[in-house]
């Protein structure tokens, strides 16, 4: 069994239209330990996202593998990864990308119920996940009825709730101000620290790009000094 929680090795990912090709990853070599705190930072059309998706196995690379715990994702059927993203990773999005129709309680038990976890024991873990990310008084609010900060709160609480090896963040302060980006940064470390989950953080945010315990550079779909 590898040393590292996650690996990449020669990650290539090129999109083609007709004749023209865009490579936006090329070879790709990465390790993460597990626990730390690493944060991915570069110029916008860098590939960051790109990388973020494949590592966690939202998208398909044209080349090269990424290994979960001794699993090559992409060796995986298409069933076999969603069940490994479900169990295994959790994902924050800039665009928060919670169910409008559901409350903040709703949506944080809906990949534990995918799971299979009973209806009761899945509803009080994730009452208290959004009691530890301070919204025990928001659990039956649509997200209609709050603020940036506390979708991103519900985001995050929604990203823990199967305790996962990993939780992804792309770009998570960049929709909020930077008062609230600054507690959604000082939330995400709290955690780290009290559950040891190792985060992946594509950020511009330059207070959670210093504070990370790894920076990652990535330019013109190359790492550089990684």
């Amino acid at each position: 069994m590898s040393e590292y929680l996650l690996e990449a090795h020669a990650l290539h990912k090129v999109y083609r239209n007709g004749e023209a090709e865009l490579r936006v990853l090329k070879g790709i070599d990465l390790t993460i330990e597990k626990g730390r705190i690493i944060s991915i930072v570069g110029p916008s059309g860098a590939g960051k996202s790109t990388l973020l998706h494949l590592l966690g196995g939202l998208d398909t690379p044209t080349s090269g593998e990424v290994i979960l715990k001794g699993m090559d994702l992409y060796k995986l059927d298409d069933d076999k990864r969603a069940k490994v993203r479900n169990e295994m990773l959790g994902f924050v999005f800039q665009f928060y990308h919670l169910l409008p129709e559901f409350t903040a309680l709703e949506n944080v038990v809906l990949p534990i119920l995918i799971k299979g976890t009973p209806k009761k024991g899945a509803s009080d873990y994730a009452k208290k996940l959004l009691q530890d990310v301070g919204l025990g008084e928001r659990l039956n609010h649509k997200p209609s009825e709050l603020s940036g900060g506390e979708h991103q709160r519900v985001a995050i609480a929604r990203a823990l709730v199967n305790e996962p090896e990993i939780v992804f963040c792309d770009e998570p302060t960049g929709n909020l101000d930077s008062k609230t980006g600054g507690e959604i940064q000082e939330l995400l470390w709290r955690l780290n620290k009290e559950k040891g989950e190792t985060l992946i953080i594509v950020t511009h945010d330059e207070k959670i790009a210093r504070y990370a315990d790894r920076i990652i550079h990535i330019e013109d779909g190359v790492l550089r000094g990684a």
